[in-house]
C-alpha cells in the first residue's frame, strides 16, 4: 500500500480512538455514497457527527485542515443527507474535521467541531 494510504488509514484509526474516548460511538467507518466517502460517522452528544480526518506529515503545503475544499464539502453534505435518509435520523447533526500532523514520530491532533456548514 502507497505511504499516503497507509498515512490516512492510520490518521482514522487515530481520530475514531479519540472520538470512543470522548463518548462518541462509531457508526460508520470509510462511509460512500456515490462519489463521496466519510471517513467517520459517529453517535455522541445526542447527535450525529460526519467527520472528516486529514493527516499529513508537513504542513509546506498547508495545514491538514486546510485541505477540505469546497468540492470535498459538497460531497461530504451529500452523504450526510443520504445517511440521514437512510437510517431515518431524526436529531442534530454536525460536521467535523479531525487534522493531524506528525511531527518526528509525534500525531498532534486538533479536533474542529463545527467546520463546516
Amino acid at each position: 500500500m502507497a505511504k499516503h494510504l497507509d498515512l490516512g488509514k492510520e490518521g482514522e484509526a487515530l481520530a475514531a480512538r479519540f472520538l470512543e474516548e470522548r463518548g462518541y460511538q462509531i457508526l460508520e467507518r470509510n462511509y460512500r455514497y456515490r462519489r463521496a466517502e466519510v471517513d467517520l460517522i459517529v453517535q455522541g452528544q445526542g447527535l450525529v457527527v460526519f467527520v472528516e480526518v486529514k493527516a499529513r506529515t508537513s504542513v509546506a503545503y498547508g495545514f491538514p485542515e486546510e485541505a477540505v475544499g469546497e468540492t470535498k464539502t459538497s460531497l461530504i453534505l451529500a452523504a450526510a443527507d443520504h445517511f440521514v435518509e437512510e437510517r431515518g435520523w431524526e436529531g442534530d447533526i454536525r460536521f467535523d474535521i479531525i487534522a493531524i500532523h506528525y511531527e518526528k514520530e509525534r500525531a498532534r491532533l486538533q479536533h474542529f467541531k463545527d467546520a463546516f456548514y
